[in-house]
């Protein structure tokens, strides 16, 4: 197949990318190279380099230049939609920032999909639009809830795919994933910022009481459900993707003192942020009928995660210097 990935130069679209290659895709990275957008990820730091050709072709662009994305999507036969602004904390002081690359970007891939007549549109949401949960976990059907300017962002997204589906008939299919984690993410992220902390020997910010709960899905697990909805997906449909590795942020946090060689003194409490959602949960049992399944051990994936980056500091410690904005 001929595959788009906008956002592919990202955490996600990254590991994505090289998947889709190595499985023997032809694959186009659309990609506006903010600052959490990285060549580096591109370039094969554990595989073989990824140069422009037959099959691996590279274009800058924004998601919400739709002369250039046109001239990038004309001739494929799916897009994975993953480019977005996805930081919490910097969507509370840059709303508008989240509101106009997730919500514009999204109807301009869509609208631009609609017009080339491409087959399908995967759109890669997250559970936080969903908000805080105490028992029990969310479905598909669950109203939306987002309680901060990036779930509120990306919950407008979700609507603005599917109204393309409901609108035009346009073969979308959305898929709300956990807290994803491996390598290449960006340092601002909780784990990529404690380990890059902990291995330079520094103490790592633990919000409020520590007790708020997320669930870990491993970037591979993701990706491999990624390619399976977009391939066995409903056309409209919505699928939740959780692995059932809930932890609480302290937990967390022991975990990688751990795994780094640090103890309890490398822990900071600061005031929690903002609308903090206190625990995430979805009900995946709609993707595992599909036949998915997590494959990483939690445990293991997290010791290999903070291997990565502790073998890999020329990737990241770049980025500590790097401008937040292009």
């Amino acid at each position: 197949m001929r595959l788009l990935v906008t956002g592919g130069a990202g955490f996600i679209g990254a590991n994505h990318v090289h998947r889709l290659v190595a499985a023997g895709h032809a694959v186009t990275v659309y990609d506006a190279l903010t600052y959490a957008g990285n060549p580096a990820n591109l370039a094969g730091l554990d595989l073989r380099d990824l140069s422009d050709g037959d099959d691996y072709r590279f274009v800058h662009g924004d998601v919400r230049d739709g002369a250039t994305l046109a001239e990038a999507m004309r001739g494929h036969d799916a897009v994975f939609h993953l480019a977005a602004e996805s930081h919490v904390d910097r969507s509370l002081v840059d709303p508008s920032t989240f509101a106009a690359t997730n919500c514009e970007g999204t109807a301009t891939v869509c609208r631009v999909a609609l017009e080339l007549g491409i087959e399908r549109v995967l759109h890669v949401s997250t559970d936080e639009v969903y908000g805080s949960i105490e028992v029990g976990s969310f479905r598909e059907e669950d109203p939306l809830a987002p309680s901060s300017p990036y779930s509120a962002s990306k919950a407008g997204s979700d609507l603005i795919a599917l109204s393309y589906h409901a609108s035009h008939g346009l073969d979308v299919v959305v898929t709300r994933a956990t807290n994803n984690y491996g390598r290449f993410q960006f340092p601002e992220k909780v784990i990529p910022l404690f380990v890059t902390t902990l291995l330079r020997g520094g103490r790592v910010p633990l919000y409020g009481d520590g007790l708020n709960v997320r669930d870990w899905v491993h970037v591979e697990d993701h990706c491999a459900a990624l390619d399976l909805v977009l391939e066995h997906g409903a056309p409209g449909g919505v699928y939740n993707v959780g692995a059932g590795n809930e932890w609480a942020n302290r937990d967390l946090a022991d975990r990688l003192l751990a795994l780094c060689g640090a103890d309890e003194a490398s822990v900071e409490y600061v005031d929690d942020r903002p609308g903090h959602d206190r625990r995430y949960s979805v009900d995946s049992g709609r993707i595992r009928a599909l036949g998915w399944e997590p494959a990483v051990d939690p445990d293991d994936g997290l010791a290999a995660t903070v291997a990565w980056y502790r073998d890999h500091p020329e990737w990241w410690e770049p980025l500590l210097e790097r401008p937040v904005r292009p």
